[in-house]
């Protein structure tokens, strides 16, 4: 069986591709480094990350972008002889404008070296690339308006579908056509085609990322239109449920190699909390079976609600959520990212027998900053970490963090007191615009020596430990809802997911080195997340 989600924590906009008898689904990574991640199965059960393709600086340099820029929902496809990848780089986030860069890539091997990208353009984001039987590449992307009115009523800045033609040795070829308006959902975006029948098929994601999100459907005989929507519009939302997957929308429809069809589609499981709903674990990955009625896509069971399980061709279970305890050195473990940036040697070193994060500019920095972290994939999980550290001043700090974004994060570090010696800070950022930190307590004094440090998160609350003779609280109970899309700006206000990792900062400019010789991961044993 399938289980939703098959991707679980941050893993948006999910592209989703079928190569012979392998599946491959591809989502955005925003502002964390390599860009893209890439997962393969063979049964759509189980799925293992295979690539991150957007590895070096000439694919890839964010520093700078603001937080939920960067990569935007790339689309992955094959020609029968290369694979492709079209991502955006979006440099902007607030006001009118979005400046959002557009390029292609494409590699023999899915986890090979990719090629240094073509440009393609910046008219928008969401671009995708269909390869047509005859032969002919097509670029689509939506269009984003600055100006108060535009081609879709329902939300005048997603300016409609453009298609245009594009092949390597030209580039982008022909005239512009915008195909497609959207339904009075609006907020259309994520434009994918694929052919069957004589009919050329445009899903696209609408209604915003958040609860009223949905996969829309169209058609038409040409490939320029005109497009006429699916009989129910969408084939796949949960907008005014209250059932347990929610913000359904944004994916790509597949023919398996025995014949039956399925849908990827982003998703999230929020808890709840004074009224209101959190999703910590970002938009997840979920997969639904859809079949062929008078010429349309439907879901299995009807309606429009995805299930949390899922009928599969092969009598495979989902893999059981494991604990990840990781001695640190030697290659970066694969779940650990980090932000921006393609110069790694400046920000960390993979020495023999530990991790060392080279501690550069703070926790909320857009450009450089030591932070190297994992997806949060449970509600309920502990993690811990070893690190050495010996700090000179309260401007050079070390430790443990739950990290949203440079706005919405928890931090335990080991730092330096005046009078006192080496210490823990225990603060955070609150959601506060300006990045203001509310600080939890005075400094605690820590002897000299490694020091493990652990944070358990249960739902919508989180605890901060360290190990003396034993495990000890240290900081009052936090908030865990503020590490999820919802904390802070709200819904639309940020795209990612919580992590929680190892940070290392030097303000002095200095470069004080810390060393992190493990992290483990551990789910609450039975949690589904």
């Amino acid at each position: 069986m399938i289980r939703n989600p098959v991707l679980p924590g941050f893993n948006p906009d999910p592209s989703f591709l079928r190569v012979g008898e392998d599946y491959y689904l591809a989502t955005s990574t925003f502002e964390w480094y390599p860009g893209v991640c890439i997962y393969h199965s063979r049964d759509l059960v189980n799925w293992d990350l295979v690539a991150r393709p957007l590895n070096r600086a000439a694919l890839l340099d964010m520093r700078g972008n603001p937080d939920s820029c960067g990569i935007w929902a790339p689309c992955l496809s094959h020609d029968g002889e290369k694979f492709w990848l079209v991502y955006t780089d979006v440099k902007r986030f607030d006001g009118s404008f979005k400046d959002a860069h557009s390029y292609i890539t494409c590699c023999e091997s899915v986890d090979g070296e990719w090629s240094d990208p073509w440009y393609v353009n910046s008219s928008g984001f969401d671009p995708s690339l269909f390869h047509d039987d005859d032969g002919r590449k097509w670029f689509v992307n939506m269009r984003w308006n600055h100006r108060p009115k535009g081609y879709n009523p329902a939300h005048a800045a997603f300016d409609g579908i453009l298609l245009q033609e594009w092949s390597p040795e030209r580039g982008l070829i022909g005239e512009v056509t915008n195909i497609y308006a959207g339904t009075d959902r609006g907020l259309t975006e994520a434009p994918h085609l694929f052919k069957r029948d004589g009919y050329y098929y445009l899903t696209t994601a609408e209604g915003g990322t958040g609860y009223d999100h949905a996969v829309t459907m169209s058609r038409a005989r040409d490939i320029r239109g005109p497009y006429e929507d699916h009989p129910a519009k969408h084939v796949i939302s949960a907008k005014g449920s209250d059932h347990r997957i929610q913000r359904t929308g944004h994916g790509q429809y597949v023919e398996t190699h025995w014949g039956e069809h399925y849908h990827s589609f982003l998703m999230g499981r929020p808890l709840w909390k004074d009224g209101k709903p959190y999703c910590p674990l970002g938009r997840e990955t979920g997969l639904e079976k859809v079949v062929w009625k008078d010429g349309w896509l439907w879901l299995e069971q009807g309606g429009m609600l995805a299930r949390e399980v899922v009928p599969s061709p092969v009598d495979v279970e989902p893999r059981a959520r494991e604990a990840v305890k990781r001695t640190l050195g030697g290659a970066l473990p694969p779940e650990f990212q980090w932000l921006r940036t393609p110069e790694t040697e400046r920000i960390f070193r993979e020495d023999e027998h530990a991790l060392t994060l080279i501690g550069r500019e703070s926790i909320g920095s857009w450009f450089e900053q030591s932070l190297v972290a994992r997806r949060q994939e449970d509600h309920v999980y502990t993690a811990e970490t070893t690190v050495e550290f010996a700090p000179e001043t309260y401007q050079q700090s070390a430790g443990l963090t739950t990290y949203y974004n440079r706005f919405k994060f928890h931090a335990c570090l080991v730092s330096h007191e005046e009078g006192i010696g080496r210490v823990l800070h225990i603060y955070s950022c609150l959601g506060d615009p300006d990045g203001a930190l509310t600080w939890h307590g005075d400094p605690i004094a820590i002897g000299d020596g490694p020091v493990d440090l652990r944070v358990t998160v249960d739902g919508t609350t989180q605890q901060f430990w360290i190990k003396r003779s034993d495990w000890e609280k240290v900081g009052p109970e936090l908030d865990a809802t503020l590490v999820s899309d919802e904390g802070g700006r709200g819904e639309h206000g940020s795209f990612t997911g919580a992590f929680v990792g190892m940070v290392c900062m030097d303000i002095t400019g200095q470069a004080r080195e810390a060393r992190f010789t493990r992290f483990d991961y551990v789910p609450r044993s039975g949690d589904s997340g």
